[in-house]
């Protein structure tokens, strides 16, 4: 059976701002030496409070170690302090969490996140989700769905979303598609209340890339034998049709500054 393998990149710009608060302070100034470039200042000045349970400086601590910034990469530390930011209820260390037990494979913990994320409007949860459901990887496949958030992935600019977007639009029924722009409506009602409603803010990390999960079409219906020996002329049909056509998305990865 063909698999065809397509690299899709996405650049992802997640930006935020630090909490604006007198105890707050030593985070302000490791936001500050993070603007500079000074990342081993920046991670001193977190630590401490990270430690002490500061949720801001825990997330920022977690970016530090996902990007391989005054610290080497590591992403189990990077998950850790995602976790701890993220029990506190920091929503940005909740997406980021949840985007990293997926990409640790651990799928089933990350479903409850990747939900709550994409529900408030998150685009890479929505592109990951918008998969997931899709492939029926981890979830029940649900098209309409799927279509839905992968269509509001690319309305916030994500070109894998919309290069994932066309080639949904090869696999699924007309009427699944109607039903996921019904969807995508709401959702981007939803997602625009979650905005007014705002989060914590946070410090402003650099851009990254990212490489959305293995995209799978519908499995196409095996056709019936005709009844003459003759060979009728072949078709021009999409490679997909060939059998489990894939295309690859990937891992999330930093593009360097």
């Amino acid at each position: 059976m063909k698999k065809v393998l397509a690299s899709l990149a996405l650049a992802v710009a997640v930006t935020g701002a630090i909490v604006a608060a007198p105890a707050l302070a030593d985070v302000k100034a490791g936001v500050a030496a993070w603007a500079r470039g000074d990342w081993s200042r920046a991670v001193a000045e977190w630590r401490p409070l990270a430690i002490a349970g500061d949720a801001d400086a825990q997330f920022n601590l977690g970016q530090a170690y996902k990007l391989g910034r005054g610290v080497p990469i590591d992403p189990g530390q990077a998950l850790a302090w995602f976790k701890r930011a993220a029990d506190q209820g920091h929503l940005q260390a909740q997406d980021n969490y949840g985007i990293g037990l997926f990409q640790a494979n651990r799928r089933a913990e990350a479903l409850p996140f990747l939900e709550r994320s994409a529900a408030r409007g998150e685009s890479r949860a929505q592109l990951v989700l918008g998969t997931m459901l899709f492939n029926g990887d981890g979830v029940k496949a649900d098209y309409p769905r799927a279509y839905a958030l992968m269509t509001r992935a690319s309305q916030a600019g994500l070109p894998s979303a919309a290069q994932s977007l066309a080639q949904m639009d090869g696999f699924i029924t007309p009427a699944d598609r109607d039903r996921g722009l019904q969807l995508a409506q709401q959702y981007a009602a939803r997602d625009q209340a979650a905005q007014v409603g705002g989060g914590r803010a946070t410090v402003a990390p650099p851009r990254e890339v990212a490489e959305a999960p293995p995209l799978r079409p519908r499995p196409q219906p095996t056709p019936r034998a005709q009844p003459t020996p003759r060979a009728a002329p072949p078709r021009a049909t999409p490679a997909s049709a060939a059998g489990a056509w894939r295309v690859q998305l990937g891992a999330f990865r930093d593009r360097g500054g």
